[in-house]
């Protein structure tokens, strides 16, 4: 079983020579002092540990460096509404956000393009992150996974799940359930549950999947809806497993609950440093995003969450025994199923209608 509270607690001992130190990197030397004057970014993040990290990590040492301020603000997920009508009306509250591969996708297919082009492609510290990572419209900063995760005094003598087939297999493996309210990774999981390769799960057999969850549907005890009610289950063994955003089950891992998480199969997407069409302030976020992609930066992060390193370097500077925890550790990457962002553009409302029809039924 992984050691998260005890890594998380002893955080401040996990760097490797650099430690916290790394985040005092030199700035870019495009910026001169008088070029930066009275420069300010805003960027939209997703608040809460994220806002903390990035504000030791990122927003605090770049300002410092540059004397660009950067004031990180906390909005919705997929922010997607509220980046077009920023756009549309050039009433910038954001100049960037931190956006997945889908809210991309959305906001770059079409007549109007609401992202900028970084450009930064050429740059060396954003070279180096791998092309499976890549957009023109973004560059990554971190990976998230949703895994499935059990509590282990629940399968205490006996065999616990290891895929999503033996989250399916209730007869082998009985126990409380509770799976997400909501096709997007539910649709994948069914998939590979009844036995599909993560190389053939896209584009998604929709009635193979459906016949999937009628086979599970008896056996869910609670359908989820949010992360803090997954750690709340995680925590209190209300459930005994699910599939959850892997955060959420470290954090009740931190918390002190019994949790395991499972890597293999994981449902994985990129965060992408992402900046809004027309902003005026494009080029100070291309300084920022060069001044974040750096290796040893990404690694201060472990400090406080086992952040989705998208810079390989960066695990140069992080202990192993934290590595492991990270969704971009190798093992764990390698183990998953990327997430296909044209497949739920193209067919995200058809799917979530007949989604919600199924659970009503």
């Amino acid at each position: 079983m992984t050691n998260l509270p005890k890594i998380i607690t002893s955080r401040r001992r996990l760097l490797l020579g650099a430690g916290a130190g790394a985040v005092a990197l030199a700035a870019p030397s495009v910026w001169s002092p008088s070029r930066a004057a009275g420069k300010r970014i805003v960027v939209r993040d997703d608040g809460g540990i994220y806002t903390k990290a990035y504000g030791a990590v990122y927003y605090r040492p770049f300002t410092e460096a540059t004397g660009i301020e950067v004031v990180g603000v906390q909005a919705n997920a997929e922010p997607v509404a509220q980046i077009k009508t920023m756009v549309d009306t050039k009433s910038y509250t954001w100049d960037m956000a931190k956006i997945s591969w889908p809210a991309i996708q959305l906001l770059t297919t079409g007549g109007k393009q609401y992202l900028e082009k970084h450009g930064l492609e050429s740059e060396p510290v954003v070279k180096s992150i791998p092309a499976e990572y890549a957009s023109p419209y973004g560059v990554a900063t971190n990976v998230y996974t949703t895994v499935l995760a059990y509590r282990t005094d629940a399968f205490k003598g006996r065999k616990a799940p290891q895929s999503w087939a033996d989250f399916w297999n209730v007869a082998d493996f009985p126990g409380r359930r509770s799976v997400r309210k909501h096709p997007f990774d539910t649709i994948e999981e069914a998939l590979m549950g009844a036995g599909a390769p993560t190389a053939q799960v896209y584009p998604c057999d929709l009635d193979k999947a459906f016949a999937s969850l009628d086979k599970i549907k008896s056996s869910v005890a609670v359908w989820w809806t949010s992360g803090a009610q997954v750690e709340q289950m995680l925590t209190s063994g209300e459930i005994d497993m699910l599939p959850t955003w892997v955060s959420r089950a470290q954090s009740a891992q931190a918390a002190g609950a019994p949790v395991e998480i499972v890597w293999n199969q994981g449902v994985w997407g990129a965060d992408n440093w992402s900046i809004l069409a027309g902003s005026p302030n494009a080029d100070a976020c291309r300084e920022f995003i060069k001044f974040a992609s750096d290796p040893k930066r990404q690694a201060a992060l472990v400090e406080y969450f086992p952040a989705g390193l998208t810079q390989p370097e960066a695990f140069n500077y992080v202990k192993p025994e934290v590595a492991r925890n990270c969704p971009t550790y190798p093992d764990n990457i390698k183990a998953g199923l990327k997430i296909d962002p044209k497949y739920w553009y193209d067919n995200q409302a058809a799917v979530i209608e007949r989604f919600n029809s199924w659970i009503l039924a």
